[in-house]
């Protein structure tokens, strides 16, 4: 296959591409096609000797990985890019670990814990050790425990780390340490990870099964990593762990973007990686694709004022553009109609659309002013990163159930759907149960199923109770075991049904309930497309697991904001990252607000603040806007603020100042007044451990054997049936009963006899041409470039389209 596509590079670009010879370090300045490096190395790689499944492609998030995956097979075919390993660390290391799952004590069937289940059994473990929970919060122990994780600190090496301890005492929780193993043991009784164990198990994996580590980097004979500022301290160390022999590694990122911290990012990881590999090669790539030269060019003397940096000096070819526009008001209501009427002004002058727009701002709590202005002109937005679907709480409470299905010892999942809908049993069983579980060290499910044999005290009605749960779970786990023709899909719907969640959410007509069922359909709808995408693509074997696996790792960023339309967006900068938009506003530019009262005279934090700032200002395309309030409320009373000292770090030659003169001014004083209130009161100190605990990864406790974890629910075969096969969901309402009309004479196991050159409608993908035929009879297989969606390969028999004309 020809390599035109590397005419397209500028010349960083094509360099950075075409160097392979030992590990890189791409430093992708804002807006400067780092994306597009990323995907032309991988089809380099694939058209040069690499196969691909000897390639490794490490992204954050499932849609940029999504992303890369559609360009690559645009160059290199979707066959060959189908096998890629290409993924988020963590959707990556949970394939590994499902794989390997019995080297360290686990079933293949181990279920993935979210923020809000390892809450919930923290908050249990807490009750159960009768500490005081406006101590020991849940979400900070949680935090804590999350830091100690992403530094490969185990629960032995955590107690034993002494400044480790001396810090949990300064905030009055000394129990951390017996916390954190009750935590990790319970977990592993429940057949269970959270995300971070994600990362840890694989580090373990690796480091205690050198067999394993060398049949994993013989397969990955070239790595790359997407965003390498953002990776923490285990994901590098896994990165090594791969690629120390080798040194095929290639890492693309923008130190200047590092805004993550608070999640375990480590901008060290990037600043010292030629430190880690000596014989790297850097390529930087300076031009910007994306905003004015006057945005550019006010970015880059913001962001020369940080010390710990990788110097580059981005530039555009793009127009100048106007100055960036400075706003002064006199509150916080004043800034939202300022914002709210340039927005209305710009799209009169220049005919924007409302998803043109921008705002941004530092904390959530900013937006209510803009959103109450918005309104008062009628003009349409959207939150972006708001609640996202499955943290709903009738998704969440059928996702249980199918967790539970799954993986009995299921620990969260149990507690949540064992008295749901209400079946009379109430939280005193259900401590009961806990107690057992705890005292016997076995699951609660072990406990529900010989509820004497573990000393159980209930009554005859309360054991009936009990045992009806019981069999409605087995009668669920015999289903998917025993009937061959249900998939994922179908069993989703038999659950749904029969455990009494649709009738719960039926019993009424209030908005409420509505829209609850309404949710549930499109659940059973996610999962009918979910089977049909992979049965499209050849999958025989679609198992509740594959759909759990899918939904245990979206994260809000990642899913479609599908019906948002024409709006104007509302977000934090933090979520701005990777977007971008023609015009943008960064309000709140305030001292204590922007930079965050919580940075405080740390030069650390105040960097990252910068970088955090830097971000905000090259999302924008054409135009960028600041502003500040010079009174504002907060905390139940009304402040007086300041303008950000980040104001007088861009040169003036690049703003359009406000009609007030003595901006810098202000800023100075502004900074020393509040320097000064800094030394009255003495702020906690946010950090969770200290800098050189991540530097203990050999205090990772080797794992219990597997005969200490209680036995999950093994030996599960699901497989998947033609769409059309059960009328299940019939019992869930219309709206989930049948598939569109596009595919009434498709997806339903027989194959329809396409030719080359007809043009047909698929049902996700839109129109398409069919360019060739394969095979004969189920095995028939059709290739079908799309108008929009690209080349895709098809079986027959379970494609979703209709035939509309022939060419």
């Amino acid at each position: 296959m020809e390599t035109n596509y590397i005419e397209e590079l500028n010349e960083s670009q094509r360099d950075a591409v075409l160097y392979n010879d030992g590990p890189s370090l791409v430093i992708a300045g804002a807006g400067s096609g780092k994306t597009r490096v990323l995907t032309y190395k991988i089809a380099y790689l694939l058209e040069n000797g690499y196969d691909p499944w000897n390639i490794l492609a490490l992204t954050f998030t499932n849609k940029a990985a999504r992303e890369m995956k559609e360009r690559i097979a645009r160059q290199v075919g979707e066959k060959r890019a189908r096998y890629l390993w290409m993924g988020t660390f963590h959707s990556i290391f949970s394939r590994i670990l499902r794989a390997e799952a019995r080297h360290i004590g686990f079933t293949s069937q181990f279920t993935i814990y979210d923020t809000a289940d390892s809450k919930s059994l923290l908050r249990s473990i807490i009750k159960e050790m009768a500490l005081d929970e406006k101590t020991y919060k849940p979400g900070t122990v949680m935090a804590r425990i999350s830091n100690a994780k992403n530094h490969l600190v185990s629960p032995s090496g955590y107690a034993s780390n002494q400044e480790a301890f001396r810090e949990d005492q300064s905030a009055r929780m000394p129990a951390m340490r017996d916390i954190y193993l009750r935590y990790w043991e319970r977990c592993r009784q429940a057949g269970a990870m959270d995300f971070d164990d994600l990362l840890v198990y694989t580090y373990i994996l690796f480091r205690d099964f050198p067999d394993v580590l060398a049949r994993y980097r013989e397969q990955f004979r070239y790595v790359l990593v997407d965003e390498y500022q953002d990776t923490n301290y285990a994901q590098h160390s896994i990165v090594l762990q791969l690629t120390k022999e080798n040194q095929r590694v290639c890492v693309v990122g923008d130190d200047a973007q590092s805004i993550y911290s608070f999640r375990g990012a480590d901008i060290d990881n990037i600043l010292y990686f030629t430190k880690v590999y000596p014989n790297t090669k850097v390529f930087k790539l300076e031009q910007n694709y994306r905003s004015t030269q006057t945005i550019v060019c006010a970015a880059n003397s913001l962001i020369e004022k940080n010390e710990r940096q990788i110097r580059k000096e981005v530039f555009s070819e793009k127009e100048k553009g106007e100055a960036i526009g400075v706003f002064q008001a006199y509150s916080d209501v004043e800034e939202g109609e300022i914002v709210v009427n340039r927005i209305a002004s710009l799209r009169r002058e220049k005919e924007y659309g409302y998803s043109d727009f921008a705002i941004l701002y530092r904390t959530n709590s900013q937006s209510r002013i803009f959103e109450e202005a918005l309104r008062k002109r009628s003009m349409p937005y959207r939150i972006y990163g708001g609640l996202s679907f499955y943290q709903r709480k009738e998704i969440k409470d059928v996702i249980a159930y199918f967790r539970l299905v799954v993986n009995p010892n299921d620990e969260e999942a149990f507690k949540r759907i064992i008295n749901y809908p209400a079946r009379g049993i109430g939280e005193t069983t259900v401590g009961k149960i806990i107690s057992a579980a705890t005292a016997n060290n076995v699951s609660l499910w072990n406990v529900l199923c010989e509820p004497l044999s573990y000393g159980l005290e209930i009554n005859k009605g309360t054991h009936n109770k009990l045992q009806g749960f019981r069999e409605l779970i087995e009668g669920f786990i015999h289903m998917q075991t025993d009937d061959i023709t249900k998939n994922a899909y179908d069993m989703g719907t038999e659950i749904i049904r029969q455990s009494g969640i649709m009738n719960d959410v039926c019993q009424d007509n209030s908005p409420e309930n509505l829209s609850r069922k309404e949710n549930i359909e499109e659940l059973v709808n996610g999962m009918n497309d979910f089977c049909a995408a992979r049965q499209e693509e050849g999958n025989t074997n679609i198992s509740l697991t594959d759909f759990l696996s899918e939904v245990s790792l979206l994260t809000d960023q990642d899913s479609d904001k599908e019906g948002d339309g024409e709006k104007v967006t509302l977000m934090t900068v933090h979520s701005a990252k990777g977007l971008e938009f023609r015009n943008v506003f960064v309000v709140g530019m305030e001292e204590n607000l922007f930079p965050s009262g919580m940075a405080g005279d740390s030069p650390r934090a105040m960097e990252e603040e910068r970088r955090l700032f830097y971000v905000a200002i090259t999302r924008a395309e054409e135009h960028c806007f600041l502003s500040f309030a010079k009174t504002r409320f907060r905390y139940g009373k009304m402040e007086f603020g300041t303008p950000s000292r980040f104001l007088r770090d861009i040169d003036t030659c690049f703003l359009r100042l406000p009609q007030e003169a003595g901006l810098s001014r202000q800023v100075d004083e502004g900074v020393q007044r509040f320097r000064r209130e800094r030394q009255k009161v003495q702020l906690i100190n946010p950090s969770i451990l200290p800098r050189n605990l991540k530097k203990v990864s050999d205090a990772v406790s080797p794992m219990a054997s597997a005969s200490s974890v209680a036995s999950a629910a093994s030996g599960f075969s699901n497989s998947s049936a033609a769409f059309g096969s059960s009328g299940s969901s019939a019992a869930l309402g219309s709206s989930a009963s049948s598939t569109s009309s596009a595919a009434t004479k498709t997806g339903t196991g027989t194959p329809v006899i396409v030719s080359p050159g007809q043009q047909i409608e698929h049902e996700r993908f839109g129109l398409g041409e069919v360019l060739k035929v394969e095979g004969n009879g189920d095995n028939a297989k059709a290739t079908i470039r799309f108008k929009n969606a690209g080349e895709k390969q098809l079986l027959l028999r379970f494609a979703r389209f209709k035939v509309v004309s022939q060419k």
